[in-house]
């Protein structure tokens, strides 16, 4: 294997930069191992934990559905045990799956032999983009950001709740509320954060690499001139989109409670989510429609080119001439053509897309079936179950 090759296979996504790095120096991972169900314990329990702890204290934890006490609200388990916990145990697979697709294209190889070195290349840029002390910097100042615009939300609703105390002097947060402010909910939406911009830097990557000079045929028995491969990718990201969907459906089911979101509006809330999330991952698939446009363009070509010589020299041997516009010189020159019929008839038939639907489904259904769990708290489920199925079958 050549140094390029080594390079190129070297795209570890759940490591580096500088959180990866305190978790290195704390003991919660290893270089060989992430230990994700560990941490994901350890960050529930600082998230989630704390918080009901101080709540139980405060008598807080659990009370009539009205005064909205810890235990009972659904924005809270979604945000600090499910999603967190998702968005940990999905690094693995994700990372697992990235990196058998680089290794995919020195397999074959797809690359062509000027490619790898680009492409090595590219995948240094992306390590030192994964890397950046500055991205993850931006991830914790949009997260603290997002914490405060959560605590002006808790505030304008009022109340009483678990995380804020109303007496006659005005409003003030619980011990539980400051520590959700000032860790959990920062910590929630940095790891979301994190794993987006993570998710951008690869698909950064796969439209470089879509640029190079590649090695491809519309005859490769996966109907996608041999990249179906890289259109699996997405599926390594269903427990990420799961997570993160069960705290949209939080909120979509504290709506539908208050009755502040109709049915009507919830269905094309659905539909509206799904299309954020495929699109997501369209975007650095869709780079790949290209090359492979113009390969099917191009085989198309040479092949009705090829088909004409063939049929003619056919219908030479056949009558003894040709009917239309014969020529003795033709004759001379092609003696046997090769039928490409067979060559016609797949490139047709290939795909440009890498989007196959076999392969998003799960995605889909991961993305769909927290929303459908929040609207069966107001809707019939097989009315639901309908709408999710038309959605995913599009």
């Amino acid at each position: 294997m050549s140094a390029s090759e080594n390079r190129i296979g070297d795209f570890l996504s759940a490591h580096g930069g500088p959180f990866y790095d305190l978790q290195l120096r704390l003991r919660m991972l290893r270089e060989n191992a992430l230990n994700a169900g560990p941490r994901a314990l350890a960050f529930i329990a600082l998230a989630w934990g704390v918080p009901l702890l101080f709540t139980l204290i405060a008598g807080k934890a659990t009370g009539p559905f009205a005064e909205r006490p810890y235990l009972l609200d659904i924005g809270v388990w979604a945000r600090f045990v499910v999603a967190i916990a998702a968005f940990t145990l999905a690094e693995g697979r994700v990372e697992q799956q990235l990196r058998q697709t680089l290794r995919q294209f020195t397999l074959a190889p797809l690359l062509a032999p000027t490619s790898f070195e680009p492409a090595a290349r590219a995948v240094a840029a992306s390590l030192k983009l994964r890397d950046s002390r500055v991205a993850e910097a931006v991830c914790v100042a949009l997260a603290i950001a997002l914490s405060l615009l959560s605590l002006f939300n808790v505030i304008h609703n009022g109340g009483h709740s678990w995380a804020l105390n109303v007496g006659p002097d005005g409003s003030a947060l619980t011990l539980a509320g400051w520590w959700c402010l000032l860790f959990s909910n920062p910590f929630f939406f940095f790891l979301l954060l994190r794993g987006l911009w993570r998710h951008f830097v690869w698909s950064m990557l796969l439209r470089w690499i879509a640029a190079l000079e590649l090695r491809l045929v519309t005859t490769h028995p996966d109907g996608s001139g041999g990249l179906a491969f890289v259109g699996r990718y997405p599926n390594a990201f269903a427990l990420f989109i799961f997570g993160l969907s069960c705290v949209v459906a939080a909120g979509l089911a504290h709506q539908l409670l208050q009755e502040t979101l109709t049915v009507t509006a919830f269905g094309y809330v659905m539909g509206l989510w799904l299309i954020i999330v495929l699109a997501a991952f369209a975007f650095p698939l869709l780079a790949f429609t290209k090359p492979l446009a113009a390969l099917k363009q191009s085989t198309l070509l040479l092949s009705s080119a090829k088909g004409t010589q063939f049929q003619r020299q056919a219908e030479r041997k056949l009558l003894g001439a040709n009917v239309a516009a014969a020529d003795p010189a033709e004759a001379a020159e092609l003696q046997d053509v090769t039928d490409p019929a067979k060559q016609f008839d797949a490139t047709r038939k290939m795909s440009t897309l890498l989007l196959d639907r076999s392969a998003l489904i799960p995605l889909g259904g991961a993305a769909l079936l927290p929303l459908l769990a929040a609207g069966a708290t107001q809707m019939p489920y097989k009315e639901l179950l309908s709408v999710c199925k038309k959605l995913l079958l599009l």
